[in-house]
């Protein structure tokens, strides 16, 4: 973990606010300082990281979810 990352990510099976709290905890669990905003709705999640992408989309998987990287 060395430089701080923006990052956007499509997730799916967000179906409630409790989802999108857990999604919130799993990326914070990596790293605890993250700042991450989810769009439930949309299905995005907003994500200020130091952390590596690969390694929160397979933690993101792990949860239950499915996580993919996005652009723009």
């Amino acid at each position: 973990m060395d430089e701080t990352a923006d990052l956007l990510m499509r997730v799916e099976g967000m179906t409630c606010d409790g989802c999108a709290e857990a999604v919130a905890r799993t990326v914070r669990r990596l790293d605890p300082e993250a700042t991450v905003s989810v769009d439930r709705a949309e299905g995005r999640v907003a994500i200020r990281t130091r952390a590596q992408s690969l390694v929160i989309a397979e933690a993101l998987t792990k949860a239950g979810y499915t996580a993919t990287a996005m652009t723009g």
